[in-house]
């Protein structure tokens, strides 16, 4: 017989209740390193939830540090050979990989681009650019350039005004109601341009892995499209199978 657990703590937002049942589960050694979770079905009648709920909870998890997600045959990206879940944000991400980086952001601004929005499916041709260039704090060695496309709506407009959130892109967005649910991503190799290597501080023409990431809604809505290259020197691309 399925087990339910009753969700308790008024005060205390049902995802984040849910995701301090199962680190206290994790914690406790209930569930051992790499158990898997139960499935999201069997969650949300545990529970009794709605999936998206349940998905909210997971993320939550997941950013606290304790369980990565992965479906199916899948990729990801790697920094010095340690997984880079990018589903809690780039910054933290690269943090919990052992990256010492510091980021600057380069642009933050509206911008309008026809045939991106053609290419997403968007309406409007009017996107949030922000563009951010990634260094080690050490020694001050180009890691990467992030280059973020918005699709302009009525919950982001502000925020080349007011600026990111926490200085965070991931929390910028979810503070937004607008959360990732599904998406696709490109990798290939780019040599840099003149330009784009005078930010990195690396020779023109050097070989950076580039990725391209779009990221939908649960309901199909384009989010994010980010292009990064990213320094082959630490980065890789991981597949399972």
């Amino acid at each position: 017989m399925a087990r339910r657990t009753t969700l308790s703590s008024p005060g205390t937002g049902k995802p984040e209740r849910i995701a301090t049942v199962l680190e206290h589960e994790i914690r406790s050694g209930v569930l051992g390193f790499g158990d898997r979770l139960q499935s999201e079905n069997e969650l949300v009648q545990r529970f009794s939830v709605s999936r998206n709920t349940i998905r909210k909870g997971l993320e939550e998890l997941s950013s606290r540090g304790l369980i990565t997600t992965k479906v199916g045959i899948g990729s990801f990206v790697t920094f010095d050979g340690m997984p880079v879940d990018d589903a809690v944000g780039w910054s933290r991400a690269l943090a919990n990989a052992g990256a010492n980086a510091e980021t600057r952001t380069l642009r933050l601004e509206v911008i309008q681009d026809t045939d991106l929005a053609g290419r997403l499916g968007v309406e409007s041709p009017f996107f949030i650019a922000v563009d951010r260039v990634r260094s080690n704090a050490d020694d001050g060695h180009a890691i990467s350039i992030e280059r973020s496309r918005l699709p302009l709506s009525p919950e982001l407009e502000d925020v080349p005004l007011r600026g990111l959130r926490e200085g965070s892109l991931h929390q910028t967005l979810r503070g937004a109601g607008l959360v990732p649910d599904h998406g696709e991503e490109w990798v290939d190799i780019e040599m840099l341009s003149a330009e784009d290597a005078a930010i990195l501080d690396c020779a023109p023409g050097a070989p950076f892995l580039r990725t391209r990431r779009l990221t939908r809604a649960a309901d199909g809505r384009a989010i994010e499209y980010v292009t990064s290259l990213l320094n082959p020197a630490h980065f890789a691309l991981h597949l399972e199978f």
